[in-house]
């Protein structure tokens, strides 16, 4: 079982950059693929970039999302990164974090992820 925990949200001015983080706990978090996923105020629940274990952990996005976003994921620290770069009120959301056990999915699809955290909210004020 492994457990997720996002942090980093908050409150944060158009224009601004942030970064969230998601520490895992238990499971083999090397060689998972992690997703980030985020929720906008009545709208479904979409993917953002993930990040599998393919060589120099390779990552991917939603094509709305390129240049937008950046992951990264520290295996020392079993903790993976989402930064987020000229933050606009769209982007305002509970920003998840979940885990794949198939360490080699490019994967956007949230069934295939079998671990979630419970999500930390980013609110772009104008």
């Amino acid at each position: 079982q492994v457990h997720l925990v996002e942090s980093g949200g908050g409150l944060v001015q158009a224009g601004d950059s942030l970064r969230l983080s998601c520490a895992a706990a238990g499971g083999t978090f090397s060689t998972m693929t992690l997703g980030w996923f985020r929720q906008a105020p009545g709208k479904e629940r979409e993917f953002v970039a993930g990040v599998n274990t393919w060589h120099r952990r390779s990552a991917y996005f939603a094509d709305s999302m390129r240049g937008h976003f950046a992951t990264f994921r520290d295996d020392d620290k079993n903790t993976v990164y989402l930064y987020i770069d000229s933050l606009k009120p769209e982007d305002t959301a509970v920003y998840y974090c979940a885990a794949d056990d198939n360490g080699n999915s490019q994967s956007q699809y949230g069934g295939d992820f079998g671990y979630w955290g419970q999500g930390t909210r980013v609110t772009v004020s104008s």
